[in-house]
């Protein structure tokens, strides 16, 4: 008997080789450097709520009005390209009823501008590419990529430091999982201001620098795990004026007890967040896991056919001779060579 490989266990075994290779190729290789930040991000989220702020004109603190915090994000592609990090610009304003239908955020309560740089896999700080200001820690505008059920250190621009956010367990948000985190700011001196002395408690002192002052009753984020996007976020910010030294409030600025995204931000950061996540899940588990298991068993099967071949049956020159011999003893060559052994 002789063994012979047929063409179907070499496409199978082939095929499987190919599937395994390719999925761990996946796994290790396309997955990991698919959880980069991105550097042509363009978005814009909105918190909006009820609080109170400071009317130049009147020149008093407004109760009870709708307060709206724009942040609009575009990415410096150009220079994330030469540096290999993220460049983000980012303009944040606050609005009043009066500000917001103006569009202008130069015309806004308040509209600050910042340069954020950031390293695209570990999404800690990068110092270069003329970030403004230098900032730390390990969350901003979003969290690393697989985030992890410990506290984190996350950048608050209105402290100018860093706030520690602490796990606070899993939540559920418009159909999709996510991680709650949440902290405090005590009230902070955040910078000087120059103001009418009347307008902090000081009238005989004319023009004074009154001191800043900010604190968050409560931040909470709700983060989505594999990738690090916010969901939703909510926050409970005062910024007040002291008289300089002074241990008590004497003008608000802004306070409220609950900014929150709107329900169309809150909506399209889920959808986003559950697009990507479902795009690494697809490239570091799905596939991986389907095609390990197609690959390894078209691989075995294919080895298996290789393995047993294909038996056929091997013929000698003898018998093929033998066989045309006895083909031509026919009826009458027996009776012929039987008669001459009579003789």
């Amino acid at each position: 008997m002789r063994r012979s490989t047929s063409l179907l266990s070499l496409i199978l075994l082939g095929a499987g080789v190919f599937l395994l290779v390719l999925t761990q190729l996946l796994a290790w290789y396309v997955e990991p450097r698919a959880k980069r930040t991105p550097t042509d991000v363009n978005s814009t989220t909105v918190f909006e709520g009820k609080g109170s702020y400071f009317d130049t004109e009147a020149v008093t603190t407004v109760d009870d009005k709708t307060i709206t915090i724009t942040r609009r994000v575009l990415g410096d592609v150009a220079a994330g390209e030469r540096s290999g990090h993220a460049v983000w610009d980012v303009s944040t304003q606050i609005d009043t009823p009066k500000t917001l239908p103006l569009e202008d955020p130069r015309r806004s309560l308040q509209w600050t501008t910042e340069r954020w740089v950031t390293d695209r896999r570990t999404n800690l700080p990068v110092h270069c590419c003329e970030e403004q200001p230098e900032f730390e820690g390990e969350a901003y505008l979003k969290f690393p990529f697989d985030v992890e059920k410990r506290a984190y250190a996350w950048w608050d621009s209105t402290r100018g430091g860093t706030v520690p956010l602490k796990f606070d367990g899993s939540t559920e948000i418009d159909g999709h999982e996510g991680y709650r985190f949440t902290g405090t700011v005590e009230a902070t001196k955040t910078g000087t201001r120059q103001v009418p002395g009347v307008l902090v408690g000081r009238p005989k002192s004319g023009q004074v620098l009154a001191e800043e002052w900010y604190s968050n009753a409560g931040i909470e984020l709700i983060v989505e795990p594999r990738t690090g996007r916010i969901m939703n976020a909510l926050i409970a910010p005062t910024k007040t004026l002291r008289a300089p030294g002074s241990k008590k409030d004497a003008v608000t600025l802004l306070s409220s007890k609950r900014l929150e995204f709107t329900e169309a931000t809150r909506r399209e950061q889920v959808n986003l967040a559950s697009e990507d996540a479902g795009r690494l899940k697809l490239l570091g588990e799905t596939v991986p896991l389907v095609g390990g298991i197609v690959g390894g068993l078209l691989a075995a099967a294919g080895a298996v056919l290789v393995i047993r071949g294909r038996r056929q049956p091997e013929h000698s020159e003898s018998d093929e001779n033998g066989l045309s011999n006895g083909s031509n003893l026919s009826p009458a060559n027996v009776a012929g060579t039987s008669r001459g052994n009579q003789h």
